[in-house]
């Protein structure tokens, strides 16, 4: 014999549904509209459950996500809410009736999470350092801005990354498991710009034409190219968080990449520039939007300013190029 459920009985007899009660059918029809029968989008959704009641769920095609109705509107269905940090946060304010609170962090450091939850995340690496002589524009650390990025209870390492020095790459900004890449560097002389999150430019000391580094990731873009194929050309500059590095040419020095913008703090603000790249013997460029450092053909490039993740500019001949800028993190949770 049937043993009969608590909490939604039914008739032992029979599995017939004219045997269920209505309760169940109700029960019935809310996971059919889960499981079986999944909405193309919310328009076709609100037309077949005019008037839901609070707890109904759903799930919708175009988005291939589940909702619930929280007595008033409907709401991603997760199992967790925000995170919450305890440590004194750097900020509040309210956008869109949500309030926020953030924390910047400018350094190594740590975050301590006592509820598990949802935070919004930036992330951005150290910039690269310009190339030696003649050198390529620093790529652009790294620019990843993470929306519901789940964080865990406990006290949370968070590392900002430096920025590269004498021809290095960045270094990553973490908080496990998420990252900001680190920078390229910019291309030595007769070498190829190195890839980062945003990619260094080309060395313009060549006889063919060079290559800038990519980017890895998906957090910024590649490094400009040396198109020429004279002795001595312009460098490319350092890709940025939002746009590639401009190509060197003869004595046309490539400009660094502009940066990506970020309103975590509820301040846009540009980061992740590229470095300009360098040059033989005139010419300078411009830093990429964001932190990247200028470049010059006669003396040392600019370094990228620091907390933006900056890539550094490129050098004269036989001089060293700037050094990249530092990241930051910054870390924002509902509250």
């Amino acid at each position: 014999m049937a043993t009969t459920p608590v909490g939604n009985p039914y008739t032992e007899s029979s599995d017939l549904l004219a045997n269920f009660p209505g309760q169940s059918l109700a029960l019935a029809n809310r996971l059919d509209f889960v499981g079986v029968n999944p909405f193309a989008n919310a328009a076709a959704r609100d037309a077949a459950i005019p008037s839901p009641v609070q707890g109904q769920m759903c799930s919708l095609n175009d988005d291939n996500k589940g909702y619930r109705y929280d007595g008033s509107a409907w709401v991603l269905f997760s199992g967790a809410g925000a995170a919450n940090f305890t440590d004194t946060a750097t900020g509040t304010y309210t956008d869109g009736g949500i309030d926020y609170k953030y924390l910047t962090l400018t350094g190594t450091g740590s975050v301590t999470i006592d509820t598990g939850g949802f935070a919004d995340l930036l992330l951005v690496g150290g910039g690269g350092a310009a190339g030696f002589s003649i050198s390529g524009g620093g790529g652009g650390g790294g620019h990843s801005l993470l929306t519901n990025a789940y964080l865990p209870v406990g006290t949370l390492t968070v590392t900002v990354g430096a920025g590269g020095a004498s021809d290095v790459a960045g270094n990553e900004s973490a908080l496990l498991p998420y990252l900001g890449v680190g920078g390229g560097a910019g291309g030595s002389i007769n070498n190829d710009g190195e890839y980062g999150g945003s990619g260094g430019g080309a060395s313009g000391n060549g006889t063919v034409a060079l290559t800038g580094g990519s980017a890895i990731g998906g957090q910024g873009f590649a490094g400009g190219n040396s198109t020429g194929t004279g002795p001595y050309q312009g460098s490319g500059g350092g890709g940025g968080g939002g746009a590639v590095g401009a190509n060197g040419t003869g004595t046309v020095l490539g400009n660094g990449g502009a940066g990506a913008s970020s309103s975590l703090d509820n301040v846009a603000t540009t980061r992740s520039g590229g470095g300009g790249g360098g040059g033989y013997s005139s010419g300078t460029s411009t830093g990429g939007t964001g932190g990247g450092g200028g470049g010059t053909a006669t003396g040392v490039g600019t370094a990228g300013t620091v907390n933006t993740g900056g890539g550094g500019g490129g050098s004269a001949n036989l001089t060293a190029g700037g050094a990249g800028g530092s990241g930051v993190v910054i870390i924002r949770v509902a509250v």
